[in-house]
């Protein structure tokens, strides 16, 4: 009996023996599956990553921003004032002395007569259309090719009949109404390459005239140049301001003193339309002659004296170059071709 006793008791305690330990102690089973799940729930202690500064992603308008201001290609010249009243739009131009001629040189306007307008016409058969009558084209070139046709120069006001051809055409010219030089000594050095070459294309600037007019003006502005056709010269000083204040260039004191007092005569004129036809009265033939007047000869230089070049400057033509008016070459020191630098 006490046998059976001893048995029984051995018993219970070994089936109470996990009710005692389970807190104290795990099997090594148990161990390894709390091993594994702290492997899964907690992360592994990596070296941290060496400390990069974050940068600002630029924007669409920023990224394009930049590229532009690296391109030398045409941007859109601001300032355009066509319609505005001339003599007001004139007193919004600087006024300063005429910068160095250094660098310029022609091709700094970049292509001749490119198609800026991108119409599939070059610049000069595009004005040759605006300022001729009567025109015939070149067939095939969807009325691009101006063959012939007339023309009353707004300069001289003579009438004059155009045909293409490699002797005729120049007879026809189109004039920069502000000159490329002189518009490189008055602010254009600073431009980008394609707003020069806006500049050089640009329908308001252009006008076709007489040869001979062309040639007499040269790089003359409206102080030291001014077309013979007297009922003209509102228009042509009103497009001189407005391509220069739509390209931020300036005028010189002489140069605007002569503006103004054109449009003293004429103070409704405004800035005209660039792609405007150019209305011009044709001057009648002279009874004596039976033929429109000539334009008067061009000028001698020494038809402007200057003593030296602080009277020079103080008109505002200086420096002053060899060939225009006022030059002499005692005032050009190292005999350069440029007076008063």
């Amino acid at each position: 009996m006490k046998k059976l006793m001893w048995i029984l008791g051995a018993l219970l305690v070994i089936g109470a023996g996990p009710l005692f330990f389970d807190d104290e102690a795990e099997t090594p089973d148990a161990i390894e599956e709390t091993t594994a799940a702290v492997v899964e729930t907690e992360p592994t202690e990596d070296p941290e990553p060496p400390t990069v500064e974050a940068t600002e992603e630029p924007s669409p308008a920023e990224t394009e921003s930049a590229r532009v201001s690296q391109d030398p290609g045409p941007n859109t010249a601001t300032g355009d004032t066509e319609g505005e009243l001339a003599a007001e739009v004139v007193l919004t131009l600087e006024v300063k002395g005429r910068a160095p001629n250094t660098g310029y040189d022609r091709d700094q306007f970049g292509q001749r007569w490119a198609d800026t307008d991108r119409n599939g016409c070059d610049t000069r058969n595009d004005i040759l259309d605006r300022d001729l009558t009567n025109k015939t084209y070149k067939p095939g070139t969807r009325d691009c090719v101006v063959l012939t046709g007339t023309l009353v120069s707004p300069y001289t006001g003579e009438t004059i009949s155009f045909q293409r051809g490699q002797d005729t055409s120049s007879e026809i010219p189109i004039d920069h109404v502000v000159a490329l030089s002189d518009a490189w000594q008055k602010g254009a050095q600073h431009m980008s390459a394609g707003d020069r070459e806006l500049f050089a294309n640009d329908p308001l600037n252009l006008l076709a005239v007489d040869g001979r007019s062309n040639s007499q003006k040269g790089a003359g502005d409206a102080a030291t140049w001014l077309p013979s056709n007297k009922p003209f010269r509102c228009d042509y000083v009103a497009r001189q301001v407005g391509v220069k204040a739509k390209y931020g260039l300036w005028v010189t004191s002489a140069e605007k003193d002569a503006i103004l007092r054109i449009l003293a005569d004429c103070p409704d004129q405004t800035i005209p339309e660039s792609d405007a036809h150019v209305p011009v009265q044709a001057v009648p033939a002279s009874p004596e002659q039976g033929e429109p007047q000539p334009a008067p000869a061009p000028a001698a230089p020494e038809d402007v004296y200057y003593a030296n070049c602080t009277e020079a400057r103080a008109a505002g033509v200086a420096p002053l170059y060899e060939g225009e008016p006022g030059y002499r070459i005692a005032m050009d020191g190292d005999r350069d071709g440029i007076a008063c630098e």
